[in-house]
């Protein structure tokens, strides 16, 4: 397959009230039929996070079996900016839905980190008919905090990086996000501080976690309506994930009526950078059987 470089798969789509960027590449499988589901992953919220951020490596590998699309939700990367009039995730699940309808998708499965993985879910509840299978990896609201104390060292971290941004901060919080280390460089702390402190990026970051946490938005905790999701679902994570503690692994799994867990070592809170071809063979794997 050529290269899939930044600017060859970029595309923008309006969508409903809903104006999304997303990366595209990859077709169906005449030989896999299995593979005639798009994939679409969703990335988490860390500060300066794009879908490109989280998933172009991944890309060529699931390019070359399935349609693939990497989206930047609503308020990312360069989708555009709503009022959260509601709870983020539930804004972003009618994205998903708007997304999949102006694309003239049935039914996606989707790969989703953290707050991604979150997103797939309220997806799979408000709209069950638009999701085969998800993956997700340390997904955000299918654990109450029983096992570890909250906010969690990642949390506290990112939240540092928010109130004071710099270089130095954004390394701090990143090392919270992983266990294999060899994956950050100094082009990494630099370009996703960029992205986080570009004009009126932290306060946007500020607007969609607080859309969660307002009482008025009345927004019912994820874990507690976990047991209605039926979709197959690929419960990952990662060991040393210092953002949501593997021990709540345990709890998610308990909730999804069809789930399976997979624990990766040396690894946190980005197993799709940090474990990257195993992590691509799991996934894959579950996809097409």
């Amino acid at each position: 397959m050529s290269s899939l470089d930044f600017e060859s798969t970029s595309r923008t789509l309006t969508a409903g009230r809903f104006e999304l960027h997303f990366h595209e590449a990859g077709e169906q499988s005449v030989t896999e039929p299995e593979s005639t589901v798009p994939v679409l992953f969703l990335h988490g919220s860390g500060p300066g996070v794009t879908a490109w951020s989280n998933f172009s490596g991944n890309l060529p590998v699931f390019a070359e079996r399935f349609h693939t699309i990497l989206l930047d939700m609503p308020g990312f990367g360069r989708s555009s900016d709503l009022e959260w009039e509601k709870a983020y995730p539930l804004i972003a699940a009618e994205a998903i839905d708007a997304f999949c309808e102006a694309k003239g998708i049935e039914k996606v499965d989707i790969i989703g980190n953290s707050m991604g993985g979150n997103v797939a879910c309220e997806t799979a509840l408000a709209y069950p008919g638009r999701v085969r299978k998800m993956a997700l990896m340390g997904p955000g609201g299918l654990a109450a905090p029983l096992f570890t104390p909250e906010p969690s060292e990642g949390s506290r971290r990112l939240f540092d990086f928010l109130a004071s941004p710099s270089d130095e901060s954004m390394a701090a919080w990143v090392d919270t996000m992983v266990g294999n280390k060899k994956v950050v460089s100094d082009e990494l702390i630099r370009a996703r501080t960029e992205a986080a402190t570009a004009p009126g990026a932290v306060e946007r970051m500020y607007a969609i976690f607080g859309s969660i946490l307002k009482p008025e938005n009345a927004y019912t905790p994820l874990y507690a309506r976990a047991s209605q999701i039926r979709q197959e679902t690929l419960l990952i994570w990662g060991r040393d994930d210092r953002m949501l503690p593997y021990e709540q692994a345990h709890f998610a799994f308990r909730q999804l009526p069809r789930a399976e867990l997979h624990a990766f070592s040396r690894c946190g809170h980005w197993a799709m950078i940090e474990q990257k071809d195993k992590f691509e063979r799991l996934v894959i794997d579950f996809l097409l059987n």
